[in-house]
């Protein structure tokens, strides 16, 4: 996600509390070297930053992702997320609602760096009818804009990460420096998922030791499971919204179909936990989940396939396939998603 830079006398409120959070977090970071050489920082804690350093070098060197001062700091924030985003959607739609700002465009979600403001937008939306969801979020980008301060530091809300865990953060929010298009949160995200994704498989191949490359396929093949199972759900969901948009508020039948695709969907995934052993990463998301949530997930993995699709047919080349992303984006929304849906079918891939 990115930080939204905001303007209006109505948003006068809001726009305080992204700049002055994100300041905040600013005068927290110092620069990774005065922590390694700090006697009082644990040794895990220098291990972890050291290995941050490692993966920084990794996407300057080898995935060709911008070599500036970000990731080069790190901050202690003292709590478990760096911002808490709230989506929200329609009772029959996945189509989140939008907010529109002068840098970042309309995006489909909208940044707190307070829980308790999150929640009070939440409730304020819920009031208006609609299906809302509040998430943490461990990183944000700053699209580059921030590096002559010191750029988008790391942050004790994703360093404790698995191995390649942190090199995907790192790598996906680095990738929004690389190319950011206003009003298409859908392109901007499954763009850097696709970074992260390809970035990690290449370090995690020669970077990575064996027992992270070992973890790593535990955790992506669930996340992989997962994400399919939320695709399969997300498509009985539109296909509900879409056949039956005609029915009259007063017609149960959306809201009964609906009802049971979501039963189906919590059946289901119960049947993965445990065949996973029981690993419960996903049991929030999962008992959260609802229109909002789901809206949200497809932003970063929708057009995933396809961006991967047009990194092998630019012969696995990342400065040809950032050129060939660029000039993507100077196509029409419509037309850029539809050429990447293209791509994602089994015969382009």
């Amino acid at each position: 996600m990115t930080l939204l830079v905001l303007g209006g006398c109505a948003e006068s409120r809001y726009y305080w509390q992204s700049l002055s959070g994100h300041f905040q977090l600013m005068q927290a970071a110092r620069p990774v070297d005065d922590w390694l050489a700090d006697p009082t920082v644990t040794h895990n804690l220098k291990q972890r930053l050291q290995l941050a350093q490692e993966i920084r070098q990794f996407a300057v060197t080898e995935l060709h992702l911008p070599d500036n001062a970000s990731y080069r700091r790190y901050a202690d924030l003292q709590r478990r997320h760096v911002v808490w985003n709230v989506v929200a959607a329609p009772e029959f739609s996945l189509k989140l609602k939008t907010w529109c700002f002068p840098v970042a465009g309309c995006v489909g979600y909208r940044g707190y760096f307070a829980q308790e403001a999150a929640q009070n937008e939440a409730d304020s939306l819920r009031a208006q009818g609609l299906e809302v969801s509040v998430y943490g979020v461990p990183a944000y980008s700053t699209l580059g804009w921030m590096n002559w301060l010191g750029g988008d530091p790391l942050l004790n809300t994703f360093i404790a990460y698995p191995d390649g865990e942190l090199a995907r953060m790192v790598f996906h929010e680095l990738a929004h420096q690389v190319l950011y298009v206003p009003d298409d949160t859908l392109f901007n995200e499954s763009f850097a998922t696709a970074v992260e994704r390809l970035g990690s498989a290449s370090w995690l191949a020669q970077q990575a030791t064996p027992v992270a490359q070992r973890d790593y396929a535990i955790f992506d093949a669930r996340r992989q499971q997962f994400r399919a199972l939320s695709r399969a759900t997300r498509a009985k969901l539109e296909q509900i919204y879409k056949e039956n948009s005609a029915l009259a508020p007063v017609n149960n039948a959306q809201t009964a179909m609906k009802f049971e695709a979501m039963n189906n969907f919590r059946h289901a995934y119960a049947s993965l936990k445990t065949s996973w052993g029981g690993f419960s990463g996903y049991d929030t998301w999962v008992a959260q989940a609802n229109n909002a949530a789901f809206g949200a997930q497809a932003a970063y993995d929708e057009l995933v396939p396809g961006f991967e699709a047009l990194f092998v047919q630019q012969e696995r080349d990342w400065p040809r396939f950032y050129d060939a992303v660029r000039q993507l984006a100077q196509r029409p929304k419509e037309e850029r998603s539809q050429l990447l849906k293209q791509w994602a079918t089994p015969t382009n891939i």
